[in-house]
């Protein structure tokens, strides 16, 4: 599959099969994320791998996904920045934590990419309880986690989303 293939058979995945990943695959979605660029070339970015059934079933005591669809998932990563690794900024106004942000964004993309070629199913979270996913992981509180990204073989094949004509999202 190509690039443009990826991008274009890359959906929303929300149901996965009851099915393992390879630590060979969960390794080259990780290098994947590695290889992305970012700001300066800081590499703030660190992923919490959750693969066991029991951290699973410990997110799910306390709630941490308001979605229940994410504990189903075979693979769970929690995507997370270190905002304090920006020592300076080019643009007065900008804040470290935009781009921690902006670079976790980039790189989990690169990281969801790849998961849609080896023909796995991911989804963005962002609606999630942030403090209690650090406490319960032992995350340094200076880390922020804009987002999760559950990780599966799609147990089903959802319909192409339409998206809005090229001319609506240029200036």
């Amino acid at each position: 599959m190509n690039v443009k293939e990826t991008i274009e058979s890359r959906k929303s995945i929300r149901k996965y099969k009851d099915k393992q990943i390879s630590e060979e695959i969960i390794t080259e979605l990780l290098d994947a994320a590695r290889k992305a660029p970012s700001a300066k070339n800081v590499q703030s970015h660190k992923y919490f791998v959750v693969k066991d059934k029991e951290t699973r079933d410990k997110l799910r005591k306390y709630e941490v996904f308001r979605q229940d669809y994410v504990y189903d998932a075979p693979l769970i990563i929690i995507c997370c920045a270190d905002p304090t690794q920006y020592p300076e900024s080019v643009d007065v106004d900008a804040n470290p934590n935009n781009y921690a942000h902006i670079d976790l964004s980039i790189a989990t993309s690169f990281l969801v990419l790849r998961a849609t070629e080896l023909g796995l199913g991911s989804v963005f979270v962002a609606w999630i309880y942030r403090d209690k996913i650090k406490k319960i992981l032992n995350i340094p509180e200076h880390y922020i986690i804009p987002f999760v990204i559950p990780i599966g073989y799609p147990a089903e094949e959802p319909k192409q989303k339409s998206r809005k004509d090229l001319g609506e999202i240029v200036f």
